[in-house]
């Protein structure tokens, strides 16, 4: 990841794999959808229900840029209705061991208080957004 620059002189740089991996996998929602693909295929609609606070929007974002990276494999099941599933490839599926070392370090250092204290202000937040006039409506009540 590093170079070693103990006593040589040389300045450390970052590896460009290690920061594109770091990049995807800490992209927000990505960690939740491969963790909850490890136990198997899902639908999108489970998925969701599955994350809390994620939108339609965001769940299809991260699952179109987890396919493109081969980590994920959109299954088209031919019924009636076509039902379309989603799982981890092998690709994906080696991230098994990263997050779990990810999970047993959260159990150690974040706090149960300290996540559900952001959860609980992101919520205010975003409540906080819904209640606000649109700005369209505002311009016009000025006037």
């Amino acid at each position: 990841m590093f170079a070693k620059i103990a006593g040589m002189g040389l300045k450390p740089h970052l590896c460009a794999r290690f920061h594109h991996a770091v990049e995807l996998i800490g992209g927000r929602w990505t960690g939740a959808v491969i963790q909850l693909l490890l136990h198997g295929r899902m639908r999108f609609a489970e998925l969701r229900a599955a994350i809390p606070e994620i939108s339609d929007r965001m769940l299809s974002e991260r699952l179109r840029e987890l396919e493109t990276e081969r980590i994920v494999a959109r299954i088209v099941v031919p019924e009636t209705p076509v039902r379309v599933e989603y799982e981890l490839t092998e690709k994906g599926r080696a991230l098994e061991h990263a997050l779990a070392a990810v999970g047993k370090w959260a159990e150690r250092w974040v706090s149960e208080a300290a996540s559900a204290d952001r959860v609980s202000t992101k919520a205010t937040r975003q409540s906080a957004r819904s209640s606000r006039p649109a700005p369209a409506a505002t311009a016009r009540a000025r006037r």
